[in-house]
């Protein structure tokens, strides 16, 4: 194939970039001409709103696009308000204090984050343990802060320490302008290829493990970043205010910054700047004729858009000018040269050691040994139960064998994660389509390729470069002329076309595929079936394919393993297995049941079920 750009295009969808110039030209017109008609009394709330409005962008990044639900801003929010309280209040305030203190304020938030993001993101974790620590983190620094004495004030805090010497007009700029900074920033990034990468994750984590993205680093790396965001948001609170408290890390404002969010529209970053803004100034105004009852509205309010508006307020009220509107834009397709392979290599790509499966005393596999060569096609067929899901999460994700070995193109995994397994070459195909659904099918080839090619973090490509067999199902299956619809609009099989296509684009060597035409039409059947038949014998990878359908197993198999009770019992051509009396019996059920391996399996503590 050339490098020929794919010419034909869907008709773009409206884009809101020149609704949120609109927006942002206004949100600068107010910061510049705002203490030339707010009086006093609006001008201290709006300084307080503003960074408190950074905070809940952070927020948002963290819980709008990347799904983590957090409660620990407020958190590192304290830690940058502390910062400048604790050392104006004991070491006076100077040039060298000021950068003591702001140095203090991003590399405590910096640390904090990372510990925090360790225990909530580490293998394993939860996204429910992860909202949980976020939820203890500020509970327990309010108490250290409690527990400060004179130190850190306890209760009453530290006030009256002397900071800025700037007039209200001037405070009003520094963070209005920060504001819009980080407003602007934020959604550069959160637009940009790297940005729809957590949005990826949001949707559908496993598919990014198994796409080689180290999830949790990337969660990890993105708490930190916005820990430190918001702690310079405390410091600016802090130096501004001359007053701190316990409140300012404390679990109440955390959750008011979640309600800010969701009643300004997660996932938007300007619903919940302008929520956050006028909340406050609501509260400010409502608060003291009516504490009671202003609470009572607020939560009623939350409540009331989490089950009717889920998506918000600000959106719902701004989407008749052209907010909120899809702006993807199709890309031009190119081919990626593929990676070098050694030729002379005649190693397997594949090889299984006597690899086992049990969950307490059920077995569910026993002793698998095989290996695959590059070029083959391997058809693994079996009844119900067999064990062939098992074995293909064996190969593919250390942790989930009993014992045994599984090599990679040379590269025992051990027990390594899916992420690792799919920089051994390793490609996975699961029996449900397993796609990323509020990303267009170019967004979604995209992110395929972040082990290749590294997205950016402030622009979209204009340029899709995916592997020529990538690009052969992207044409054959019509999916070049649908690059910007959003992958839950599309039918089942093009579904099934787009996950297949987003696998290759990581040009894989070893391709595991678990019942690709379940489901499909008899016509995408054979569209498939000739894909997957040049990926082995044109493109010489090694594919291992699960499928209940013999007749198509026959068309493109090169060999044939049979799976039953967890046990290989039969491998060869597929005339000698469909020939097999054995094969037969199983099918038919009348098999004699398979003797259990000689050897026994080492003790294992893990008593949970899964499906085989």
């Amino acid at each position: 194939m050339t490098d020929a750009t794919v010419a034909a295009r869907t008709p773009r969808k409206p884009v809101s970039v020149a609704g949120l110039a609109a927006l942002g030209g206004l949100g600068l017109a107010l910061v510049v001409v705002g203490p030339y008609v707010f009086d006093t009394y609006l001008l201290n709330i709006l300084i307080k709103a503003f960074f408190f409005a950074i905070a809940a962008i952070t927020v948002d990044v963290l819980w709008g696009y990347t799904g983590y639900l957090t409660f620990g801003q407020s958190a590192f929010f304290g830690v940058g308000a502390y910062a400048a309280g604790l050392i104006f209040t004991h070491y006076g305030f100077s040039a060298a204090t000021v950068a003591a203190a702001v140095g203090a304020a991003i590399v405590c938030t910096g640390l904090l984050a990372a510990l925090v993001g360790w225990l909530s993101f580490y293998r394993g974790a939860s996204p429910f343990f992860a909202t949980v620590i976020s939820l203890v983190v500020p509970i327990v620094l309010s108490q250290l802060l409690l527990s400060g004495g004179e130190w850190t004030g306890s209760s009453s805090g530290l006030t009256g320490y002397e900071t800025f010497d700037w007039s209200l007009e001037a405070w009003f700029w520094v963070s209005g302008g920060a504001l819009l900074v980080v407003g602007t920033i934020a959604w550069l990034a959160m637009r940009s290829d790297g940005g729809r990468v957590l949005t990826a994750i949001r949707d559908n984590e496993s598919r990014c493990e198994y796409l080689g993205i180290r999830v949790s680093r990337v969660k990890i790396m993105l708490l930190i970043a916005m820990g430190i965001v918001a702690g310079l948001a405390g410091f600016g609170y802090g130096a501004f205010s001359g007053v701190v408290a316990p409140e300012l890390s404390g679990f109440v404002l955390g959750t008011e910054l979640i309600i800010w969010v969701a009643l300004g529209g997660r996932g938007t970053l300007w619903g919940p700047l302008i929520g956050a803004v006028l909340i406050n100034v609501a509260s400010a105004y409502l608060s003291g004729s009516m504490p009671f009852a202003w609470q009572l509205i607020l939560g009623s309010a939350f409540v009331a858009v989490i089950v009717l508006l889920p998506q918000g307020l600000i959106p719902l009220l701004l989407r008749p000018f052209g907010f909120g509107r899809h702006t993807a834009t199709t890309p031009d397709l190119i081919e990626r040269p593929l990676p070098p392979v050694d030729t002379a290599d005649t190693s397997p790509a594949l090889v299984m050691q006597d690899v086992t499966r049990r969950f307490g005393s059920l077995h569910v596999l026993q002793g698998i040994s095989f290996s695959a060569h590059a070029g083959e096609l391997v058809g693994l067929i079996g009844p119900n139960g067999a064990g062939k899901t098992t074995l293909m999460r064996c190969m593919s994700d250390g942790a989930d064998r009993t014992s045994g070995n599984v090599a990679l193109c040379g590269n025992d995994i051990g027990r390594l994660s899916p992420q690792a397994c799919v920089r051994f070459g390793l490609g996975r195909k699961f029996q449900n389509a397993n796609v990323f659904e509020s990303l267009t099918v170019g967004e979604s080839l995209r992110i395929a390729g972040t082990l290749l090619e590294r997205p950016s973090l402030w622009r979209r490509s204009q340029v899709l470069a995916l592997p020529a067999y990538a690009l052969d199902v992207v044409r054959t299956t019509g999916l070049d002329h649908k690059l910007d619809a959003v992958a839950r609009d599309l039918s089942h099989g093009e579904q099934q076309a787009l996950e297949l296509a987003m696998v290759l684009a990581l040009a894989p060597r070893i391709v595991l595929l678990d019942e690709p035409t379940a489901g499909l039409s008899k016509h995408e059947r054979t569209q498939i079936g000739e894909i997957l038949s040049a990926l082995a014998h044109r493109y010489g990878l090694c594919c291992l394919l699960v499928e209940h359908d013999l007749d198509f197993v026959e068309q493109i198999a090169t060999r044939i393993v049979v799976l039953h009770q967890g046990k290989l019992v039969m491998e060869g051509s597929f005339q000698d297995v469909v020939n097999s009396e054995l094969v037969r019996n199983i099918y038919a059920g009348t098999a004699q049941p398979v003797p259990d391996a000689p050897k026994e399996d080492p003790p294992r503590s893990d008593t949970s079920k899964e499906s085989t």
